[in-house]
């Protein structure tokens, strides 16, 4: 299967934002890599992500101060910057920061704080997936 969107994210942020951004994206008629959605019991966490992250067009990278404190979502980032860097046609991660500010993304990942984010404190869940799909599917096409 292949995916529109790959979403990495802190467990911590699910409630506030991830869930509800999975949602909308679908809505949007976006096809979503996102755990709740995908992973099914006994699946090996390790495969699951390698394969959702290779078979998927962008990578949403929710970065909060949850997310830089992960392994899991250090790796998944790991993964998503491995795709960018072989895509070099296009910028496939597509960050969001939530409840974040640039100097903590800058410390943690100064390649990231120098792309555009949509900031969840400027812009609604909807509007966020309305970016999103407009980036993943231009129109016209």
């Amino acid at each position: 299967m292949t995916y529109d969107v790959f979403i990495s994210h802190a467990w911590e942020d699910k409630e506030t934002v991830v869930r509800d951004l999975a949602v909308a994206l679908q809505e949007h008629g976006l096809s979503v890599w996102y755990d709740e959605f995908v992973l099914r019991i006994g699946d090996s966490l390790r495969q699951a992500i390698d394969r959702g992250i290779a078979n998927s067009k962008f990578g949403i990278v929710v970065l909060s101060e949850a997310f830089f404190r992960k392994q899991w979502t250090q790796y998944e980032l790991d993964g998503l910057v491995h795709m960018s860097m072989h895509e070099r046609r296009r910028q496939v991660c597509l960050p969001i920061w939530h409840k974040i500010s640039v100097n903590e993304v800058t410390a943690n990942s100064p390649s990231l704080a120098n792309v555009l984010a949509l900031r969840t404190s400027d812009y609604s869940i909807a509007q966020i997936a309305e970016e999103i799909a407009a980036v993943v599917r231009p129109a016209g096409s």
